[in-house]
């Protein structure tokens, strides 16, 4: 078999099945759901499946009232689309890469545009940045993950984690963060002046300061988030 023949790129490209367990990485931007039941995956990541696999959109009153207000609220459209029945399933997110975490009791926020899919035994709730709405459009909401089970979140190349300690308050970009652990409540730290205002986007004039006992997740992207309206 040569180097470069079919035979060796369909086996040097082909699937792993690592049988590692519900998520598993079969590429570092993509992951394989060995689904037997049903998990939840952001609208639109489907890339491929096998088996007998149902999809369905989230219902308009599915996760209450509460949670529907909360999302017209936001305008970004966290949409989630229903995976059931038993087969293996990709999804991917425009080429970002993908982080698998298994949660055990923890809580961790993540972008509403960073969640890819995560297991129906998560408990999830949109948490509103309402300080940081006032200046800036666009990703200005989160999604509280937390109790037993697997999530799988995105992140633009590499991310770097930072430890939030008493001692060091974290600044970050909003555009560039994407999860911080469920415990910290992160604020708007303003830098506005003439140099700012003029010349420059608004990116560094706004940071999400972190303060108190935990961890930051950011990625070195400034990714920009369109609202539902605004598409």
């Amino acid at each position: 078999m040569g180097r470069y023949s079919i035979e060796q790129f369909v086996e040097s490209t082909g699937q792993k099945g690592l049988g590692q367990g519900t998520f598993e990485l079969e590429r570092d931007r993509l992951l394989e759901v060995n689904l037997d039941g049903r998990v939840w995956t952001k609208r639109g990541s489907m890339v491929a499946y096998n088996g007998n696999i149902r999809f369905t959109r989230e219902g308009v009153l599915e996760h209450g009232i509460g949670k529907l207000v909360k999302k017209a609220v936001t305008g970004e459209g966290f949409n989630l689309t229903k995976a059931e029945g038993k087969g293996k399933l990709y999804l991917a997110d425009t080429g970002k890469k993908v982080i698998i975490l298994e949660l055990d009791g923890q809580s961790i926020s993540v972008n509403g545009n960073d969640v890819l899919a995560f297991e129906e035994t998560i408990q999830w709730d949109i948490k509103m940045m309402k300080r940081i709405a006032g200046f800036m459009s666009g990703g200005l909401f989160n999604v509280l993950l937390k109790g037993k089970g697997m999530v799988a979140i995105t992140t633009h190349y590499d991310p770097l984690t930072l430890q939030v300690t008493k001692d060091r308050t974290v600044f970050t970009d909003p555009n560039a963060t994407v999860a911080w652990s469920g415990n910290l409540q992160p604020d708007l730290r303003t830098d506005i002046s003439l140099k700012t205002l003029v010349g420059r986007s608004s990116g560094e004039s706004f940071q999400m300061a972190f303060t108190g006992e935990g961890f930051v997740v950011i990625q070195p992207y400034e990714e920009v988030y369109l609202s539902t309206s605004q598409s």
